[in-house]
């Protein structure tokens, strides 16, 4: 099994139309898992016109206040860094369960041992398939902060299943921040999908270097491609050494497959499926 992230600093470079068209290419010869990790506006089930089917619920574990042992001593909401306790003197702290992270510095400072622990739904994990692929995704229920824990467990049904399948397709969300860490760690191979854009290329500098801290192997595809407009990505990649290895172009046949729900057919995505093989 291999797994492959396809990744990007920048929201809008085209990540889920070269997981979606990559994942289907490969299964053309493979069987293989589509993964959306962009848990808070996951849409490859829409590219794919894939009906979803709800797999299961994600909870995170948040604080419950034993009443009748609390003092009232408010040592508790002074080690909440998310602000979910608020402590009134002579009252009990009250609790915003929207704002807590599940740390348990509460429960590890009360003195009168009155923090046990609840949970809370934060997401739901679906599944489905379609165009000879399987499929998995999370989904981040509206204003939970944390779409790391649901990322971690979509890797953690994967971990279950990625025995059956020659190559697993991870989306992850834009950014660096740690849903997207979530997402890239453990991987074999990451693409850094990039336009020829300012904002563009100044993203792939730093998904490139949380990749190397991440010690994950990178490739870098350059979509939107037009003849004469790859020069700010290609004077970027002389920092780290690296070259383009596919470039996607800037096509209305592709443009049209995107807003029909079709998966992209073109030799570059022919291409990168050869390279991840390899």
């Amino acid at each position: 099994m291999k797994s492959i992230a396809v990744t990007g600093g920048k929201g809008g470079t085209g990540k889920s139309t070269v997981a979606t068209a990559l994942a289907v290419e490969l299964g053309k010869k493979h069987k293989v898992l589509l993964a959306d990790m962009d848990v808070d506006c996951p849409n490859d089930h829409l590219l794919l016109g894939i009906k979803r089917e709800n797999l299961k619920e994600v909870f995170q574990r948040i604080p419950k206040i034993d009443s009748g042992k609390c003092t009232s001593c408010g040592k508790c909401s002074k080690v909440c860094k998310q602000n979910a306790l608020v402590s009134i003197k002579k009252k009990e702290p009250i609790f915003i369960p929207a704002q807590c992270n599940g740390c348990g510095s509460c429960k590890i400072v009360c003195p009168a041992n009155a923090i046990s622990w609840d949970e809370k739904k934060i997401g739901k994990i679906y599944r489905g398939s379609g165009h000879g692929i399987d499929f998995i995704s999370g989904e981040l229920k509206i204003n939970e902060p944390l779409s790391e824990l649901v990322v971690g467990a979509v890797k953690g049904e994967i971990s279950k299943i990625k025995a059956g399948y020659d190559f697993i397709i991870l989306d992850s969300s834009a950014g660096t921040h740690c849903d997207v860490i979530s997402a890239l760690k453990g991987c074999d191979l990451a693409l850094a999908v990039t336009e020829p854009t300012p904002l563009g290329v100044h993203d792939l500098g730093l998904i490139l270097e949380l990749l190397e801290i991440l010690e994950v192997p990178s490739d870098v595809i350059l979509n939107r491609f037009e003849e004469g407009r790859e020069q700010l990505v290609v004077e970027k990649l002389k920092e780290s050494g690296k070259k383009i290895s596919a470039k996607i172009p800037y096509s209305r046949e592709i443009m049209e497959s995107y807003s029909k729900g079709i998966p992209i057919r073109d030799k570059s995505i022919e291409k990168i499926a050869e390279m991840v093989k390899a």
